[in-house]
């Protein structure tokens, strides 16, 4: 407790007025501080918190840079980007070497039909690991492999096969993504329509573009925004730079109303 003012008859009342003043200041000023930082604090709270999971036998790095560079600070500013490698070395060439530099990796190995894959456990398990030690996350973006990857994961999730030791997917921004075809695991993963809400980018070019659009049906109510261009993380114009600020404010509530 502070100490509280006593007026002795030897200090001028005036003195003593002059100090109960200057008193009732600083509590006003200590207080309007702890104010201002809760506040920015709840504000920082708004960001949408996405580990990133890049694409096919490139990187971490290299989906920040295009992400980073194509993206406008009004979209960047609502979110919290955090970029992870994939747990294994590229075991071919990458179709960006002379783009990005290496290193490159992927996040698991899979045959020619994409019917089978190896290392998808170990690679399930290494994203729950970062994500218990770098969360709590609200979601993902994730390109192309990655985004193969978080479409599936919220149904993975719900039917207890993954992330069963983090919280509830809450998000997820997919671009240029596509189903699993192993059937035990689509069985898994697009059992049920997914409740999470979802972004998803299709590319009129993209080789994938058919199968990103076979994605849609297993999501409730999907943000779907288009682009000319192919494979690639796209630009905004000014009606998807619209759909995507009104989505983030949307989510930036519900997430934020999640938490009190």
């Amino acid at each position: 407790m502070p100490e509280a003012f006593v007026h002795s008859p030897k200090i001028p009342l005036s003195i003593y007025n002059n100090q109960k003043e200057i008193h009732l200041l600083t509590r006003k000023n200590i207080q309007s501080l702890h104010n201002n930082r809760i506040s920015i604090e709840n504000n920082s709270h708004k960001k949408l918190r996405l580990l990133c999971l890049h694409g096919f036998r490139t990187s971490g790095e290299i989906i920040k840079t295009q992400v980073t560079t194509k993206w406008p600070e009004s979209v960047l500013e609502k979110l919290d980007l955090v970029y992870v490698d994939a747990p294994f070395p590229s075991q071919g060439k990458s179709e960006v070497e002379g783009i990005f530099d290496p290193p490159y990796y992927e996040w698991f190995q899979f045959n020619k039909e994409f019917t089978k894959y190896e290392n998808f456990d170990e690679c399930l398990a290494y994203i729950e690991d970062f994500m218990i030690k770098n969360g709590p996350f609200d979601g993902f973006l994730g390109f192309s492999q990655g985004a193969i990857l978080s479409a599936a994961l919220p149904g993975l999730q719900a039917n207890g096969v993954a992330l069963t030791k983090v919280p509830k997917i809450k998000v997820v921004f997919i671009i240029g993504g596509a189903k699993f075809r192993n059937l035990s695991i689509a069985g898994k993963a697009y059992s049920s329509p997914t409740q999470c809400p979802s972004v998803h980018f299709l590319g009129d070019q993209d080789f994938l573009k058919q199968y990103g659009t076979e994605l849609l049906e297993s999501f409730v109510d999907p943000l779907v925004i288009r682009h000319p261009k192919g494979h690639t993380i796209p630009r905004f114009d000014e009606k998807s730079l619209e759909s995507m600020h009104s989505f983030l404010e949307k989510m930036q509530k519900e997430v934020q109303g999640t938490e009190k």
